[in-house]
């Protein structure tokens, strides 16, 4: 197995190689204006590292979101043409799984992460692998009193603490652990990966107009 894993939906264009039973090379840039100039590059860079090439890669791993929408285009347009490129699998997972992977919790936590607008993309989890509930989206003065007494990792506790009083690491995902998720869900349920379709929660700031205006001539 050589994974090659990324993720896009948060302000880190984050990218690792895994080759089943390690991380061999990753990379992490924070910069959530340049996520289209990074990711390819930081392609490069964790394959060069790790002395493989693009042909060898057997499968993809990314990160599904929820995240805004330029974001999250660029890291599923890439995962899903890459994959068509080489012929290899392309596996999904919800972003916010990334995180609470991450914390390695065994107790009740939730996860925040920025989804602008002064509103979180969240979720609450029985451990830092199960989810309970939905992801969704909201303002945190919202859901404070109904996440009131856990820890809540993700950039949104960062941001609200007034919501989220008791914050935990990490603040964005990995994509060494999106790896590692992925590796884990293939060998025991790997029904439990998503179609690598983005997760919105929201419609984007910028759509068509659905009418044009009349340009008057006289």
């Amino acid at each position: 197995m050589l994974l090659l894993a990324f993720d896009t939906a948060t302000p880190a264009t984050t990218v690792a190689l895994h080759d089943g039973a390690a991380v061999l090379a990753e990379s992490t840039t924070v910069d959530a204006r340049r996520t289209g100039e990074l990711l390819a590059p930081g392609i490069t860079a964790v394959l060069e590292a790790a002395g493989h090439k693009p042909g060898e890669l057997t499968g993809i791993a990314v990160g599904v979101g929820p995240g805004p929408f330029t974001g999250l285009r660029v890291g599923l347009v890439t995962a899903r043409a890459l994959g068509d490129a080489l012929g290899i699998p392309v596996h999904g997972v919800c972003t916010l799984d990334v995180v609470a992977y991450q914390t390695n919790s065994a107790t009740p936590f939730a996860v925040a992460t920025d989804a602008r607008r002064k509103e979180v993309y969240w979720a609450q989890y029985s451990d830092h692998l199960t989810r309970t509930t939905e992801p969704d989206v909201a303002h945190p003065a919202l859901i404070a009193d109904r996440l009131s007494g856990l820890a809540v990792a993700g950039e949104g506790a960062v941001l609200y603490p007034e919501a989220f009083p008791h914050a935990i690491e990490p603040r964005r995902p990995s994509a060494a652990a999106l790896a590692e998720l992925v590796v884990q869900r293939l060998a025991s349920d790997p029904a439990s990966l998503l179609f690598p379709e983005p997760l919105y929660l929201r419609r984007p700031d910028a759509v068509e107009p659905t009418t044009r205006k009349r340009v008057s001539t006289g």
